[in-house]
């Protein structure tokens, strides 16, 4: 491994291996961690894994999705690699980073590349699209990075729906728990937005898959989104029947699946994260 590259973690599960890993990111400017579940059939010389990107939500971490998820049953079943990166910058100690927790060094990165001289680190947006697949292409032999999917969860579900509409040739296919989906106009992206971007309404909408999609819309596979229908920041957070017009006007393939009495957290997640693999799996071609 390149220098400045160290593992700090491994479990072995469902017969692959969970790892967690410690780098300098040149993106953020900080020591950044990320984990990877390796599914048994990347042990294999001759075999690559193609990877499945996870954006986790506000006040996470790598570990979170790790941990919680289940994931890594399905993903061992079809040969998928999850990688799993932080969601924000971390120990840069700028003055009212940690003050909230919807903004900042606390998992609120928002996946964007700020551009206001105070947050000019958060550039969470090169991380996941640049520096990180690079790191694992060049540092991962078992990776086969040319074939990725995105998904991820509220804010990380805002992350992959923008990443992949600006990315069509770099996913081969996206889907999202509870996403903050038009996030332009709901109370956790406008304080993101105005803080991370300022008052230019433009370039907040470079961030909302809302937006985008009436602009990046020749989709090769159909987005896929959960929501609990018991979910406490459905109303008024994340706004995914706004997702649901904008794509309804450009034809582009969308299943949302309301999910009657589930809520926000990783229980919902674990119930229906064999379903997203399944999906990706079928986009991947395995």
């Amino acid at each position: 491994m390149e220098s400045g590259l160290s593992e700090i973690g491994s479990t072995k599960m469902f017969e692959g291996y969970n790892k967690r890993y410690k780098h300098y990111s040149e993106t953020l400017g900080c020591s950044m961690t990320f984990s990877i579940y390796f599914p048994p059939s990347s042990s294999s010389s001759s075999h690559r894994s193609p990877v499945l990107y996870w954006l986790s939500g506000l006040t996470c971490t790598d570990e979170n999705f790790i941990i919680k998820s289940g994931a890594q049953r399905a993903a061992s079943t079809h040969g998928i690699a999850l990688v799993s990166p932080d969601t924000s910058p971390r120990g840069l100690n700028v003055e009212g980073e940690a003050d909230s927790y919807d903004f900042g060094v606390v998992g609120a990165g928002f996946y964007l590349n700020a551009t206001q001289e105070k947050w000019k680190n958060w550039r969470m947006y090169d991380y996941v699209v640049k520096e990180l697949p690079k790191l694992l292409s060049d540092n991962f032999s078992q990776l086969d990075t040319t074939r990725a999917s995105i998904s991820g969860h509220s804010m990380g579900g805002h992350g992959a729906l923008t990443i992949y509409l600006k990315n069509l040739d770099k996913y081969k296919s996206v889907s999202a728990f509870a996403p903050i989906a038009n996030p332009i106009n709901c109370p956790w992206g406008q304080k993101a937005f105005t803080n991370y971007l300022g008052d230019n309404k433009a370039a907040w909408e470079e961030y909302d898959a809302t937006c985008l999609i009436s602009k990046f819309n020749n989709l090769s596979a159909t987005i896929l989104i959960d929501q609990g229908e018991n979910d406490q920041f459905y109303p008024d957070q994340l706004l995914p029947s706004k997702f649901e017009e904008a794509c309804k006007k450009v034809n582009a393939p969308l299943l949302v699946r309301l999910q009657p009495g589930y809520d926000h957290s990783y229980y919902f997640i674990a119930t229906f994260i064999e379903d997203h693999i399944s999906h990706h799996a079928q986009a991947l071609e395995l």
